[in-house]
């Protein structure tokens, strides 16, 4: 079955390369201190940079920091929910909003595995009846 992104109310702040880089390590090793998201990083960032990082992702609100010393940093948001309005952004700047030429390219452009193209049915035939479920409500209020 194919998850969708939480309903939150609050839309995730837009977030730079490098705090989408420090949650990514945040949700693979859960909360940490300030060492160990460094330690759990791909590649080596100094110190000082992960706090700044941190910090402004727990300004953001999508990082929680504890009261406790050291301070345990532990992911706020879920990765569908930073996914989605990045996505929801590079659709309308790259198709106007269109999810067609999308989804197109990307299905032509790539070897799907049976598993990806089982998900994509089951959002087309969810889409579908959503759309039938919304277009009948419709019809009865008129």
């Amino acid at each position: 079955m194919v998850k969708k992104p939480s309903k939150n109310n609050k839309k995730t702040p837009r977030l730079a390369a490098g705090e989408i880089e420090m949650l990514q390590a945040l949700w693979r090793t859960g909360p940490a201190t300030l060492s160990e998201a460094q330690q759990a990083l791909d590649r080596p960032i100094g110190y000082t940079t992960v706090q700044t990082r941190l910090n402004r992702l727990v300004d953001k609100g999508v990082v929680t920091r504890s009261r406790q010393r050291p301070a345990r940093y532990e992911a706020a948001v879920r990765p569908d929910d930073v996914s989605a309005g990045h996505l929801d952004l590079l659709l309308e700047r790259v198709s106007g909003g269109s999810v067609v030429p999308l989804v197109a390219h990307l299905v032509r452009d790539r070897k799907l595995s049976p598993k990806e193209i089982q998900q994509l049915r089951a959002l087309i035939n969810e889409a579908e009846h959503d759309s039938q479920s919304t277009g009948s409500k419709g019809r009865a209020s008129r």
